[in-house]
């Protein structure tokens, strides 16, 4: 697994520390899922672009069967 370090702003690692103090768990578990969530998300929309295609060409796709 790799590390990463990240700069931020006093005022934007104060409210880090708040949103990880109110979900109960460490700064960098909360960033991490985050992450996680943003890298996945690329995935998300093409399989909603493909869904959205299927759906709507779905007659023509049943009559060029």
């Amino acid at each position: 697994m790799s590390t990463i370090t990240v700069q931020l702003p006093d005022d934007r690692m104060q409210a880090l520390q708040k949103l990880a103090q109110e979900a109960k768990v460490q700064p960098e578990v909360l960033l991490q899922a985050r992450v996680e969530e943003w890298l996945s998300e690329p995935a998300q929309d093409f399989l909603r672009a493909a869904r959205y295609v299927l759906t709507k060409n779905q007659d023509l796709y049943r009559k060029l069967a």
